[in-house]
């Protein structure tokens, strides 16, 4: 058997089976997979007995149930107004900038994923992003730069700064 078809399962018998465990197990699978494959989500629709179109309405309503391959840090900026006024816009300048990508992108050797979201709670320290669930907040272009710097250190990216 598959080893995500074993995910699914296994989380399927920890959550159970009917369609209010959906979003628990989409979760999961996530959690151990960093996306949602249009074969998991086949095979949670095949585990659930539920339409596939149902399933893949719910994963994609959610914003931080991705369906396509993700780096393996995901950054996340807020894109609410608050964090735009207060200098959002530069701080992804500065992410784009330094990680040769843009919004919507992964890095070519899979490290980083950049995405905007909707509000992560931290209009009173904005702007914030998180990377993977560690959330950072009151970024400026030299912090974030110092933060990503930090994880390229640490995990052995290389890129041009």
């Amino acid at each position: 058997m598959n080893p995500v078809s074993d995910l699914i399962k296994n989380l399927a018998d920890q959550h159970g089976r009917s369609r209010h465990n959906l979003l628990p197990i989409l979760q999961g699978v996530v959690e151990q997979e960093k996306y949602l494959s249009e074969f998991s989500m086949t095979e949670i629709a095949r585990e659930l007995d539920l339409p596939a179109a149902e399933v893949y309405g719910t994963a994609t309503f959610y914003s931080f149930l991705e369906h396509k391959k993700m780096g393996r840090y995901i950054i996340r900026i807020c894109k609410t107004i608050t964090c735009s006024m207060k200098g959002k816009n530069q701080v992804l300048l500065a992410i784009e900038d330094m990680l040769k990508i843009n919004v919507g992108e992964t890095t070519p050797d899979g490290t980083f994923s950049l995405l905007q979201t909707n509000c992560l709670g931290f209009c009173h320290k904005a702007p914030a992003m998180l990377i993977n669930n560690e959330v950072f907040t009151d970024l400026t272009p030299e912090k974030v730069r110092d933060i990503l710097s930090t994880y390229m250190k640490k995990k052995g990216a290389s890129y041009d700064n």
